[in-house]
């Protein structure tokens, strides 16, 4: 597809570059433009946790777009905390997966909203460029009654969910250790809102069952992002920054681990949805608790790995084999859960289906700045 060899052929051409000036061992700073260059003398920043915050301002703002759009839906206030009409059939398929499911969309999207205008503000304290991308606010909003007419950053009628986590999170495997995950449902090009209203029962339940484990996906994302960035920051406060908002990521993917699993039980499940074709089985029953994908290790663990109320991150292996099992948000390492990874992933979801390219090359340039960054002396 068109769409994504533009992708390719931007981080090829950001690889490149970095190659390059990596040999001439200026990959830390030439690469950034000279407004950006920032020294620890004063109130300044390094180059790397500039880059840090630039990256994490630039994520909060594709979350705060998304969950906008999911609150204009299924929220129970508006943004200026108004009762929100809403979309009446979406929000009451929502309340299927949990009563509470207007609020704590609402909530979320509050929380979205505050680190993006809580990082650009810092930036700026700092003298640092903030991230702004409402030039690109471009793509159409759904025609279903209680969405605003105004564009958007991201694209939620055309998803394709990665459900690996769900495993990942369930095995005593590690995939900062090489462990694979297969899928737990697939959900190929569906939409996690309405598209129109008058959606039959099945078909909307469907909508807001993808809404539900999309929510824990983009969640359990952050959960591994904001770790990663603060292992390579330099000064204590941007540390202070990216383990406050981190710990808020991590609390957001326990609440959304734990109403998602409701598409998967009983009542709701199973439940199968002829407009979309999918399915949702009950997961509790042992009869649908097999996966041929899943490692001989992982099989082994039976039920374990399908179990709907199991959201606490088993103990799995960490640092290394020969150590005791531990509990952990995961992956930690950058290959799997940092920058390059994070937006690789949100492309893969067709987050940006639809997107002006020069908005990709400006994520993946970001991205590709916050992967360089590294922890530096402060003497």
């Amino acid at each position: 597809m068109k769409h994504d060899n533009d992708v390719q052929a931007n981080w090829q051409r950001v690889v490149r570059r970095r190659s390059f000036l990596g040999g001439l061992g200026v990959a830390g700073a030439a690469s950034l433009p000279a407004g950006r260059l920032f020294a620890q003398t004063g109130n300044r920043l390094t180059t790397g946790d500039a880059a840090l915050l630039r990256f994490a301002a630039a994520i909060e703002f594709i979350e705060a777009d998304l969950w906008q759009q999911y609150n204009e839906l299924g929220g129970q206030v508006d943004h200026n905390d108004n009762p929100n009409p809403g979309n009446p059939a979406y929000i009451a398929a929502l309340q299927n997966l949990d009563g509470d499911m207007p609020q704590y969309i609402s909530d979320n999207t509050d929380d979205e909203i505050s680190h993006r205008d809580f990082l650009n503000a810092y930036l700026m304290s700092k003298g640092a460029q903030p991230v702004d991308f409402r030039q690109f606010e471009t793509l159409p909003p759904t025609k279903a009654a209680g969405s605003l007419p105004n564009g958007r950053l991201t694209n939620l009628q055309k998803l394709t969910v990665d459900t690996s986590w769900y495993f990942r999170y369930r095995s005593t495997q590690n995939p900062d250790l090489g462990a694979k995950f297969p899928q737990l449902l697939n959900i190929v090009n569906q939409p996690a809102i309405p598209l129109h209203d008058n959606n039959g029962p099945s078909t909307i339940q469907a909508i807001a069952n993808i809404a539900g484990i999309h929510f824990a996906y983009i969640e359990q994302g952050g959960a591994s992002l904001y770790p990663v960035l603060a292992l390579k920051a330099t000064s204590l406060e941007v540390l202070r920054i990216l383990v406050s908002i981190g710990g808020v990521e991590i609390d957001h993917f326990s609440l959304w681990h734990d109403k998602m699993g409701n598409a998967v039980a009983q009542p709701l499940a199973p439940l199968f949805d002829q407009v979309t074709g999918l399915t949702f089985p009950d997961f509790n029953d042992p009869g649908n608790q097999h996966n041929a994908q899943l490692s001989a290790a992982d099989k082994k663990a039976g039920g374990q790995m399908f179990q709907t109320n199991l959201i606490q991150p088993e103990p799995c292996e960490f640092l290394s084999p020969n150590l005791p099992p531990c509990s952990i948000i995961r992956p930690t390492l950058s290959q799997g859960g940092g920058p390059v990874a994070t937006v690789q992933s949100f492309i893969a979801d067709g987050l940006f289906t639809g997107q002006n390219p020069q908005f990709l090359q400006q994520l993946i340039e970001l991205a590709a700045e916050a992967e360089a960054a590294h922890r530096e002396s402060e003497d």
